[in-house]
C-alpha cells in the first residue's frame, strides 16, 4: 500500500476536502487523520467559585436522601469499588 501526506487547516468544524489525489475510480483507499490533541486551558477553581456554583445545596430538595453525609459516604465507597480503576495510582 502507498502513502499520500496532504496537510490542511480545516475551515469548517468536521469538514475536510481531498482533491486531484492520484488515484483511480474504483481504487480501494484507506484514511487515516493525525491531529494534535485540542489544549484546554485547565480552569482554577476557587471557593469562591464553588459557593457560586450550582454544586453547593445540589440535594437540599431531595426527598429520598435522609442523611445527606452518610449519602455522600456510601457514594464514594461504591465508586472507590469500581472495577478497572487503580487509586493508588492517582495519588
Amino acid at each position: 500500500m502507498e502513502a499520500i501526506r496532504v496537510r490542511q487547516t480545516l475551515s469548517r468544524n468536521g469538514e475536510l476536502t481531498l482533491r486531484n489525489l492520484p488515484i483511480l475510480k474504483g481504487q480501494d483507499v484507506e484514511v487515516l487523520l493525525l491531529f494534535p490533541p485540542i489544549k484546554i486551558k485547565p480552569s482554577h477553581l476557587t471557593a469562591r467559585t464553588l459557593l457560586n456554583s450550582e454544586l453547593i445545596g445540589l440535594w437540599k430538595d431531595r426527598a429520598d436522601i435522609d442523611d445527606n453525609l452518610k449519602f455522600a459516604r456510601l457514594l464514594r465507597k461504591k465508586a472507590q469499588k469500581r472495577e478497572g480503576i487503580n487509586y493508588a495510582d492517582a495519588r
